[in-house]
């Protein structure tokens, strides 16, 4: 277990994938509930096993 200080987004493996359906969400302009939740699905199943890895990496939490 790691623990983390009170702010660290750049140790956060999860606030990169955040930024990236954030970004996502923007481009999509979504406005209505039925929308965003297609867009957010369709946002979900482009997100990769390997991508998550590199967001781990980027993080500094290497596999030992």
């Amino acid at each position: 277990m790691f623990f983390l200080p009170q702010y660290s987004p750049d140790l956060n493996p999860i606030e990169k994938l955040f930024a990236k359906i954030k970004h996502a969400l923007r481009n999509a302009q979504a406005r209505s509930r039925n929308t965003l939740h297609d867009a957010l699905a369709t946002i979900l199943q482009t997100v990769s096993p390997k991508e998550c890895r590199n967001y781990f990496k980027e993080a500094g939490y290497e596999r030992t």
